[in-house]
């Protein structure tokens, strides 16, 4: 088959890391949630998770003060919500109520767990000497919740330009992993 060149500037899609998140950090007035696809796992134990907040973004300055923030992780019927919150700023809008999400109390921070997610992480800063000059952030995960009645929950991923797949079969192959 013959290979053509493709965009420089179309290449993340086909590297996307993992599924599409919610980020929510506590804001002063109130909580703030935004759609953030760009992340990796960094470690195992303790978990670390590396992700890129544009300076430009609201949440990034609310994240850089507070050091602390959840991640939420939600399923595919959550789409349309997930992606409206990633088309407006926290800044003019309470995107929890506009877009009917429940944020309910983390144990240990102070931004919220989004109800309607499958599974929630609540992280601390570990690492911002990326920040600056990237805008990466490495979170540790210091708590996860999970909701047990999800058992193959079907994930967003974000391809570029609008573009999401969905998570789809799951096959098991044998793992020196443990």
């Amino acid at each position: 088959m013959a290979k053509r060149s493709y965009p420089l500037a179309k290449v993340y899609g086909l590297l996307e890391p993992g599924p599409v998140v919610l980020l929510t950090t506590a804001g002063k007035a109130r909580p703030d949630v935004m759609t953030l696809s760009w992340h990796m796992m960094v470690e195992f134990e303790p978990p670390l998770v590396a992700c890129v907040v544009s300076n430009r973004d609201y949440s990034y300055g609310l994240l850089k003060a507070a050091r602390e923030c959840v991640l939420a992780i939600p399923t595919a019927d959550l789409a349309e919500q997930v992606v409206a919150v990633g088309n407006c700023s926290g800044r003019e809008v309470d995107k929890f109520q506009a877009f009917g999400l429940t944020a309910e109390p983390a144990t240990l921070v102070q931004a919220p767990l989004v109800g309607e997610c499958y599974a929630n992480l609540e992280c601390r800063v570990h690492d911002t000497r990326m920040v600056n000059r990237y805008g990466i952030f490495i979170l540790e995960v210091v708590k996860a919740w999970v909701d047990p009645a999800v058992k193959d929950p079907k994930t967003l991923h974000h391809r570029g330009m609008g573009a999401f797949m969905v998570a789809g079969e799951t096959i098991k192959l044998k793992s020196a992993m443990k």
